[in-house]
């Protein structure tokens, strides 16, 4: 068993720095694939680790890599389940394989349900536990370029909308942490891999569009709107304290709203394809500007599902 009393329980799928040690005062759980990585959160959590912050092996790609993961656990007790992993994927749909739109289903989509279909029949029989998944708004509102990885968000939020009803009746809440962008290693490093990246299959003009027009605006989204891992680990704590009051949806970052917000105003969806259009093609040298206007914008109607990390 890991080293930790059985207490209010915390397990986290993904290494997260941010999110582990946001919970010095619970017992909590952390996990990652290969444990050689350890070293820097070993070292930010000082006293904590092995005390209230222990680690585990875990690939959420592998139904035996879960169940040894919460085998090893006390009584297999969770209280509380974050399902933190997941991986991005960007670039025209044309040069992408089938394998590897496989892999980020396996991971953002499957990976989530094997979390949860290990922990969830032991939460229904104590009637208490909370399963947290961190979304993204990509799973409220498609963004060009990232096909691949809004449609392993969505089938996540729509899974995930399912079963948040049934829970009710065994009283196990469900809640949904939707960031916006975040600033990362991970994203820069990914943006710049992508500039360099040649896209068999996909026309020049695709490939032009991609690399001129998309990643410079993304850049500029990033600045502007993006949010650190902190925020998000805050976000993720008080939803947490929150217990069974917490919302099923949860907004991060409400600069982000008046772009989420255009899909609600139209249900057909044609204002906001439009506008995504025009924003980008149109207003592509401008974006820098227009992210600054979106500082002063706020929509009423989602800024009451956003939950601020201050």
């Amino acid at each position: 068993y890991l080293p930790l009393p059985l207490s209010s329980l915390s397990l986290c799928t993904s290494f997260s720095p941010s999110i582990s040690l946001s919970f010095s005062l619970s017992l909590f759980i952390a996990t990652m694939r290969d444990l050689k990585r350890k070293d820097k959160l070993v070292e930010a959590a000082g006293d904590a680790y092995g005390k209230t912050l222990s680690l585990a092996v875990l690939d959420v790609c592998t139904d035996e890599s879960v169940k040894q993961c919460i085998n090893g656990i006390k009584d297999r007790h969770v209280d509380v389940l974050i399902n933190n992993a997941g991986i991005g994927l960007v670039g025209p749909v044309e040069s992408i394989s089938i394998a590897e739109m496989k892999s980020v289903f396996e991971t953002n989509f499957f990976g989530v349900i094997r979390m949860i279909k290990e922990v969830m029949p032991d939460m229904k029989k104590r009637k208490r536990g909370h399963i947290i998944v961190v979304s993204s708004v990509m799973g409220l509102q498609g963004v060009v370029f990232n096909d691949v990885y809004a449609a392993s968000k969505f089938a996540m939020e729509g899974f995930c909308e399912c079963l948040a009803v049934q829970l009710l009746k065994f009283n196990v809440t469900m809640s949904m942490i939707e960031p916006g962008p975040v600033h990362t290693e991970f994203e820069s490093k990914m943006i710049q891999d992508v500039r360099q990246k040649e896209f068999p299959g996909a026309d020049a003009d695709t490939v032009n569009y991609f690399k001129n027009v998309y990643l410079p605006s993304s850049v500029d989204i990033f600045e502007t709107l993006g949010q650190t891992p902190d925020d998000i680990a805050r976000c993720t704590k008080k939803v947490i304290e929150q217990g069974s009051s917490a919302r099923f949806r949860n907004l991060t970052n409400p600069l982000y709203t008046p772009i989420v917000a255009l899909k609600y105003a139209d249900e057909t969806g044609g204002l906001s394809v439009h506008a995504f259009y025009h924003m980008l093609f149109n207003l592509g040298p401008l974006m820098h500007v227009s992210m600054k206007a979106m500082q002063y914008l706020t929509c009423g109607c989602l800024r009451s599902r956003t939950i601020s990390p201050n």
